[in-house]
């Protein structure tokens, strides 16, 4: 294993520090932690925590800054953060109005953000959740019960983020309302060439065939639904939106935004040419594209490999969400 790391027990933690080092002026670190928190405070306002295990990069922390997340809570490589440090979050994001917890439906997360918001709750802080399952490839996996949470789970931050941030700030009710509609209107998949290296372990999650990719696989190298042969970036564009748009139902009256994300080890060189073949498969079922973008927001170390999501602008104000302006390192 050739990796840019010292001790691998430290991995995460020096990462932590770098994040911080290289980014404050826009976050801090709360001491003694792996919570990373925004320096810009909005009193009043509903705070938004987000996190899981690291290994995910940008994700979450990049997202930590005015118009997105208050802060973001780090786990070992996909592993939760623990009830202690998520409640840390908790603390550093609440601004007297209350704490949105956004969770990716992994049961290690789903279990921990659920006891650390009722310890929450006892120091009379007011907790709600949204749960993201944006993930249509398997039903189950070996970290959840039901679908996962993936790429889709960076619009839930944006737009649930803009709403928080613009005017007066919604109310922790009406967030919670707008992420779960968010997350209706949300569906990802993704493949993979080869799997990513989890520090600790030494060597690759899985391993595929020269001739095969492993289509549906989870962020965490989780097995897909299927494994393909090597197909054209027109082909599994093809493939991956028609798997999509099976559960969307698109019409010609909708419009979409749509996220091309690198798993971690993919050129932005394939990235865009996969772009540019959804926007082909798509034009094809006459679709209206308002918004593309492209980068890699939610990785798997690095896997080299791709996912698709489409987001339904089930409600016309959420591409001026997506468009909200933030200050965050990642998401500019």
């Amino acid at each position: 294993m050739k990796k840019i790391l010292n001790e691998v027990d430290q991995a995460v933690e020096q990462m932590v520090e770098g994040l911080v080092k290289t980014h404050s002026d826009l976050v801090y670190r709360v001491e003694g932690t792996r919570v990373i928190a925004r320096n810009d405070k909005r009193p009043g306002k509903v705070g938004l925590v987000s996190g899981g295990g690291s290994g995910h990069e940008p994700a979450h922390a990049g997202y930590v800054g005015k118009g997105m997340l208050s802060a973001a809570v780090c786990g070992d490589v996909f592993t939760s953060p623990t009830p202690d440090q998520i409640l840390e979050g908790i603390k550093a994001a609440d601004q007297g109005k209350g704490v949105l917890l956004i969770v990716k439906n992994y049961t290690g997360d789903v279990m921990n953000f659920e006891m650390a918001a009722e310890l929450a709750e006892a120091e009379d802080i007011r907790v709600a959740s949204v749960l993201v399952n944006d993930d249509i490839a398997v039903e189950d996996s070996s970290f959840t019960t039901g679908r996962r949470g993936v790429a889709g789970t960076v619009f839930v931050h944006k737009i649930v983020g803009a709403a928080a941030e613009a005017g007066a700030g919604a109310s922790l009710e009406e967030l919670q309302a707008l992420g779960e509609k968010v997350v209706a209107s949300v569906k990802t998949i993704g493949a993979a060439l080869s799997a990513g290296t989890v520090p600790e372990v030494g060597h690759r999650g899985f391993e595929l065939p020269e001739d095969e990719i492993e289509v549906g696989v989870g962020i965490h190298g989780e097995p897909g639904s299927s494994r393909e042969k090597v197909m054209t970036s027109h082909e599994l564009a093809n493939l991956l939106f028609a798997r999509i748009n099976a559960e969307l139902i698109l019409g010609t009256e909708d419009k979409i935004v749509v996220l091309v994300n690198g798993m971690g080890a993919t050129p932005l060189m394939e990235q865009y040419i996969f772009a540019n073949d959804v926007h082909q498969v798509i034009a094809t079922h006459g679709i209206p594209i308002a918004k593309t973008i492209v980068g890699d927001f939610m990785t798997s170390l690095d896997m080299n490999g791709i996912s698709l999501t489409i987001l339904k602008l089930t409600d016309e104000k959420w591409l001026d969400m997506v468009n909200y302006p933030v200050v965050t390192s990642a998401w500019k």
